[in-house]
């Protein structure tokens, strides 16, 4: 059972680290909302119960304390009208849900406000990063912070790799029993644990992007995992120059070459099968223009690199899918924001759906992932779509979040 819907929030003041690092246009109107939305449950949950939110997070990467561009208050009309409709009034006015900011998240302001707020009201403190002692982790300044509530939310995922003084620091200034996950925190948690230790097999993986590197340890963690790992996108040609293939121009990581040695013994030791894409569709130079051609991802010409998997291999690869019982995503097949290359990312992305709707647990994370599975109008037909991006690659690759241990712990 949930602990965040079994807690009583009446009569409380929950502070909630919440992540509203948006993206915003030059006239700061915000192009991506999502990981607003995904937090406003949460919020209504403790409103419903009868008390009061207090919201903070970062935003953007400011360098010299307080600046215009990355302040929330450029957030607060839209915060408003996800808690309201976007039909209400002014954010403090009488039209539902009363939104108030405070200019700072420490000071005098921040703490008089949140003294006098009344149950069912909100309050959003300003950027935590215009202090540096956030990123930092400040004891300090963590315990500051936690004088603004009663109870400690963290409703973050997205941040919980990091050792911030919002996101781990403060914990320790909250007793067991008020200090908790949030639903989209609880989510991600419930969902990753799922696919990490309770995997119903076949378990297949799903590895995308651009390079080795950035993969290395998730692949390596999975191993002892997976029944499949299936290696698609840029870092496949690695592999495949590995092995002797000819991969033309395609990207590579030649300092990688013999880690992709490596990792194809070890799955064979441990009885995983590596999949590799058969045929890519290759391009002669990287444009949404350029000529293509269907070959051998093994051999492709001088001057022609290979952009997304070809037919034979998303046969292959939507089979394994299909027959899969657990499927984490992580990265795109291809370069599947030109619309000559997104098959190979789409028909994965059809697959998992497939699969799902025949009783597979599906988890789609890291952004292009996401992006996929919103770009074709699939994320309501898997299983779970993970806000976390860097947080869910490293709690991927067996590291301990501080943002989830300073809360079981």
């Amino acid at each position: 059972m949930s602990k965040f819907t079994d807690y009583n929030f009446k009569g409380l003041k929950a502070l909630v680290r919440v992540d509203f690092n948006v993206p915003l246009d030059a006239g700061f109107n915000i192009t991506d909302d999502n990981r607003m939305s995904a937090t406003i449950p949460t919020i209504k949950k403790i409103l419903a119960d009868g008390g009061s939110a207090i919201l903070m997070s970062h935003f953007g990467r400011p360098k010299d304390g307080p600046t215009d561009k990355y302040s929330l208050k450029h957030l607060v009309k839209h915060l408003h009208e996800l808690l309201n409709g976007s039909d209400s009034n002014s954010p403090s006015g009488d039209g539902g849900v009363k939104v108030f900011f405070a200019d700072d998240c420490i000071g005098e302001q921040a703490h008089l406000t949140a003294e006098m707020l009344k149950p069912g009201e909100v309050l959003l403190l300003e950027n935590l990063r215009f202090y540096k002692e956030e990123e930092k982790g400040d004891e300090v300044f963590a315990k500051k912070l936690s004088k603004l509530g009663d109870v400690y939310v963290n409703d973050a995922f997205g941040t919980a790799h990091r050792a911030h003084a919002s996101t781990a620091v403060i914990a320790k200034y909250f007793p067991a029993d008020k200090k908790l996950f949030g639903l989209l925190m609880e989510g991600e948690v419930i969902s990753a644990e799922k696919v990490l230790h309770q995997a119903e097999k076949p378990f297949t993986a799903i590895i995308g992007g651009a390079k080795v590197s950035d993969k290395i340890l998730i692949i390596e963690n999975l191993l002892e995992r997976a029944t499949d790992i299936i290696i698609g996108g840029g870092m496949a040609y690695t592999f495949l120059k590995a092995r002797g293939g000819k991969i033309g121009n395609s990207l590579c990581e030649d300092d990688r070459l013999q880690t992709a040695l490596d990792i194809i013994e070890k799955a064979k030791q441990k009885n995983v099968s590596i999949h590799l894409p058969e045929d890519s569709i290759i391009a002669d130079k990287f444009d949404a223009a350029a000529n293509t051609e269907v070959r051998p991802s093994d051999s492709i010409p001088d001057g022609w690199m290979g952009l997304d998997i070809g037919p034979k291999a998303v046969g292959i690869f939507s089979e394994v899918i299909n027959n899969s019982k657990t499927i984490l995503w992580n990265g795109p097949m291809g370069v599947f924001e030109m619309e000559k290359f997104q098959n190979g990312t789409k028909s994965i992305a059809l697959a998992v759906a497939s699969a799902t709707s025949k009783g597979a647990f599906s988890l789609v994370g890291g952004g292009d992932s996401v992006a996929a599975v919103n770009k074709f109008d699939l994320a309501n037909k898997v299983s779970y779509v993970s806000t976390g991006g860097g947080a869910m690659l490293e709690y991927f690759e067996g590291k301990v979040l501080p943002g989830i241990a300073a809360i079981i712990e």
